[in-house]
């Protein structure tokens, strides 16, 4: 199924800038959500076709939502990319066990965060 709506968690304005800017210049359509709760409670009402997600946020962190997502029937058929500044391997490899389909650091390249979107599509 090809990607067109992409939901971008991230509590941070700039970070929301600067994904959308990457996303909308490719083409997609990009909605927001400014915490773990609402990205849960977004990804459930407007299903996009892929959640790009911080994970160090207040309240339910990425890693939670994540895992929330995947294992709640309405949501876990819509892939997740974690985007954060946490670069540790055993943070990839925890993302992985939460259920995201890829991992993406800070500050994003946007042609790697492309690719990976291209790629679950």
């Amino acid at each position: 199924m090809p990607i067109k709506r992409i939901l971008v968690v991230d509590d941070s304005p700039t970070e929301r800038h600067n994904l959308n800017d990457i996303l909308t210049k490719a083409g997609y359509q990009v909605s927001f959500a400014f915490n773990g709760e609402e990205g849960v409670t977004k990804a459930r009402s407007d299903k996009p076709d892929l959640v790009v997600m911080d994970v160090v946020m207040p309240g339910l962190n990425g890693f939670q939502a994540c895992r929330t997502m995947t294992q709640d029937p309405q949501t876990q058929h819509i892939p997740v990319i974690l985007c954060t500044t946490k670069n540790q391997e055993t943070d990839k490899i925890w993302a992985m066990r939460q259920g995201a389909k890829a991992y993406v650091t800070k500050p994003v390249d946007g042609a790697e965060l492309l690719k990976k979107v291209s790629a679950l599509g």
